[in-house]
C-alpha cells in the first residue's frame, strides 16, 4: 500500500488558499459577528486587530493558522478591512508578521472557539472509526478519502496536521481495511478449495489460456450449443462450492475485487500476495455464479424467442401455400351446399342432383383437403414446432439437469411442469404424475394421448412455450 499518493499540486494546495473564495464562502467563513468583533476590538493596534481577524477566518475556512500574514487573497483582505471600518489597516499589516502577539492570538482563538490539536487521542479514534466505515462500505480512492478526512477535520474544528501525517494515517487505515477484507474472504476456504482456486491461474500444457480466462469468457452466440456451453460454465463455477463467510461483506467490495479479477491479466493476479490473491478469486467466483446464471437465462430467452418466431413464420408460409388448395376444395363443397339448400330440389332427388354436378370422388377429395388444411382458432402451430424437435433436444437435457426455476404464485404451475420434465428426463425411480394445470386448451390435443397420458415430446415444447410467454 503506497504511503504517498497525493500529487505535487495537491500537496501545494493543502491548508492554503487556492484562488479567491466565492461570494458564498466569504459570507459563511469571513463574516465577523458580535462575538468576533468584541474580541478583535480588545486588541491594541490596527495591525493586531486585522491580524487576529485574518487568523480567525483562515482557521475557520482552511483549518490551520497563518504562516505568513500577507499570504491571503485580496478579496479576503478587503472583506475584513471593510468590516473593521479601517482605512489604513493594510499598510500596517506588515508589522503583524514580526509581532509576538500573533502566537498569543493562535492560543486565544484555539481556546475561545474550541479548536483542538491533531495530537488529541480522541481525534484519531473518532476520525479512524469514521474513515474505517467509509473504507469498509465503499471503494473510494486514497486521494478521495484524504479529501473527506480533511472535510471531517474542518467540520469538527480539528487543526489540520501536516500533509504527510494525514496522508500516512489514511494509507495505514485503508491498509487495515483491505487486510480485514482479505482475511474474511479467505475464512472457511479449505485447502482443497484453495488448490482448486489456485489451479484456475494455471495454463494447461496443451492450451494457451488459463482456466480463469475460460471462465471469464461468456457466450457470444445464440445457439443450442452455445447454451449448453453456458450451462456447463455455470455448473463449473458451482462445483467450486465457494461460500462467503457469515459476516456481512459489502457488495461494493466484492464487486470491486471481482471486477479486477475479470479484467486483469492472469500474471498480475498470480503476483498478488497470497491472502489478496485468494480473496480476489473467491470474490470473482462468487460474483461469477450470478453473472453466469444471467448469461444462461439471457441466451435461453433469446433462443426460445427466435425458435418460436421461426416456427410461427414457417407455419404461416405453409398456411399460405395451402390456401389455393383450400379455396378449390371450399368451392367444390360450396357447390354441393347450394344444391342442399335449393328449395326447388326435392329431398328424394338431392343426392342424384349433387352427384350429377360433382362426382363422389371429387367431393371426397375436397372434404379430405379441407380436413387437412383448416386450422382451429387456437392453433399453436405444433407441426412447425415438432419439425425442430431435435433443436430443443440439443440443450434441453443439460438445461433440465443443471438449471432450476422458482416462480411466484401465478407461475407455480409452470415451475411444477418444468420440475416434472426434469424428473422424467433423469428417469427417477418413482416418477410422479404429470401436472396438467399448465396444459392449456390449445395444447391438450397435442400433449395428452387418447388414454390421457402425457406425451413428453409435446410436453417439452409446451413447457418451453410457457417459459417465454404467459400461458
Amino acid at each position: 500500500m503506497p504511503v504517498q499518493f497525493l500529487t505535487s499540486e495537491q500537496r501545494a494546495n493543502y491548508g492554503r488558499y487556492v484562488g479567491n473564495p466565492t461570494a458564498d464562502q466569504l459570507t459563511r467563513y469571513f463574516h465577523l459577528d458580535d462575538t468576533d468583533q468584541s474580541l478583535i476590538d480588545a486588541k491594541r493596534g490596527d495591525h493586531n486587530r486585522l491580524g487576529f481577524a485574518l487568523q480567525l477566518t483562515k482557521v475557520r475556512f482552511l483549518g490551520t493558522f497563518l504562516e505568513d500574514p500577507l499570504d491571503v487573497p485580496r478579496s479576503v483582505l478587503q472583506t475584513l478591512v471593510r468590516q473593521l471600518r479601517g482605512t489604513k489597516l493594510e499598510e500596517q499589516l506588515t508589522r503583524y508578521r514580526s509581532a509576538d502577539q500573533r502566537w498569543e492570538h493562535k492560543a486565544e482563538i484555539q481556546s475561545h472557539y474550541g479548536f483542538r490539536d491533531w495530537v488529541d487521542s480522541a481525534v484519531g479514534f473518532r476520525l479512524g472509526r469514521w474513515l474505517y466505515a467509509l473504507c469498509w462500505t465503499g471503494t473510494e480512492q486514497l486521494s478521495v478519502l484524504f479529501d473527506r478526512a480533511t472535510t471531517w477535520l474542518l467540520a469538527n474544528k480539528i487543526l489540520l496536521p501536516g500533509c504527510t501525517t494525514l496522508e500516512r494515517f489514511v494509507a495505514r487505515l485503508r491498509n487495515r481495511v483491505e487486510e480485514r477484507l482479505w482475511k474474511q474472504l479467505g475464512y472457511g476456504i479449505t485447502d482443497e478449495q484453495r488448490v482448486r482456486l489456485e489451479n484456475l491461474l494455471i495454463v494447461p500444457s496443451l492450451g494457451r489460456s488459463s482456466w480463469l480466462d475460460k471462465l471469464r469468457a461468456g457466450p457470444v452466440r445464440v445457439s443450442g450449443r452455445a447454451l449448453v456451453q453456458a450451462i456447463l460454465r455455470l455448473q463449473t463455477v458451482r462445483d467450486l462450492d465457494i461460500k462467503l463467510p457469515a459476516a456481512g461483506i459489502p457488495p461494493s467490495r466484492l464487486a470491486s475485487l471481482a471486477r479486477f479479477a475479470g479484467t486483469a491479466k492472469v500474471t498480475a493476479i498470480s503476483r498478488l500476495p497470497p491472502s489478496r490473491r485468494l480473496a480476489t478469486l473467491v470474490a470473482f467466483i462468487h460474483c461469477l455464479e450470478a453473472t453466469a446464471h444471467d448469461d444462461v437465462i439471457e441466451v435461453l430467452d433469446i433462443l426460445l424467442h427466435d425458435f418460436f418466431s421461426h416456427a410461427g413464420k414457417a407455419d404461416k408460409k405453409v398456411r399460405l401455400r395451402g390456401l389455393k388448395d383450400l379455396d378449390q376444395a371450399a368451392a367444390v363443397l360450396a357447390s354441393a351446399c347450394r344444391a342442399m339448400i335449393d328449395p326447388a330440389i326435392a329431398d328424394c332427388d338431392l343426392r342424384k342432383v349433387v352427384f350429377a354436378r360433382t362426382s363422389r370422388d371429387v367431393l371426397t377429395q375436397a372434404l379430405a383437403n379441407v380436413d387437412v388444411l383448416i386450422r382451429p382458432p387456437d392453433d399453436v402451430y405444433y407441426d412447425a414446432l415438432d419439425a425442430h424437435y431435435r433443436s430443443i433436444r440439443m440443450f434441453l437435457p443439460t438445461l433440465l439437469q443443471h438449471v432450476q426455476f422458482g416462480a411466484s404464485p401465478a407461475g407455480e404451475s409452470v415451475a411444477a411442469g418444468y420440475a416434472w420434465l426434469r424428473t422424467h428426463e433423469l428417469r427417477g425411480k418413482s416418477e410422479p404424475p404429470a401436472p396438467q394445470e399448465v396444459i392449456t386448451k390449445p395444447w391438450r390435443r397435442h400433449v395428452l394421448r387418447e388414454d390421457h397420458s402425457v406425451n413428453p415430446r409435446a410436453c417439452d415444447r409446451q413447457r418451453e412455450s410457457a417459459v417465454i410467454q404467459p400461458v
